[in-house]
């Protein structure tokens, strides 16, 4: 019977999880912690980091760099804005950081990503761009090599 109310509490943890992924989703561009994250969902910062790792694979503030490259990515092929630009449309404070990050996700520098999709422009549907251009970790790259 004590299995039960672990079990309970693990349910009420990952619905805690799915609101905070949730809400990184939806408010990405928006200047975003751990701390206020885990205050949205009444708990504690670390808790919520290695719980949130377990579930997920990875930390919350990884995953919403993730979320704001995917959309820098998408603005960037869009063309129409500065690397500049994009990076405070996306939420990111500081050029250097969102260049960095982008080009460790991406594979490339942002300005580099912009002018291969120009490059590329109309070659493929937008939709079967954005799936294949979708930004990999090193981590997942090394998975998918051949041993």
């Amino acid at each position: 019977m004590s299995s039960r109310p672990a079990a309970e509490q693990r349910l009420s943890d990952l619905a805690r999880l799915r609101r905070v992924r949730d809400r990184i989703d939806r408010e990405y561009a928006q200047p975003l912690d751990v701390e206020a994250l885990a205050r949205g969902v009444n708990m504690s910062a670390g808790h919520l980091s290695r719980q949130f790792r377990q579930a997920y694979g990875e930390s919350p503030y990884s995953y919403l760099m993730t979320r704001r490259i995917e959309r820098a990515m998408a603005l960037l092929r869009r063309g129409d804005l500065s690397v500049t630009e994009v990076c405070f449309a996306v939420g990111c404070a500081s050029l250097g950081t969102f260049s960095t990050r982008f080009t460790e996700l991406v594979g490339m520098p942002p300005g580099a990503y912009r002018r291969r999709a120009e490059q590329a422009d109309g070659e493929l549907p937008s939709c079967v761009t954005k799936q294949v251009t979708r930004p990999v970790r090193n981590r997942e790259a090394r998975r998918t090599e051949p041993d």
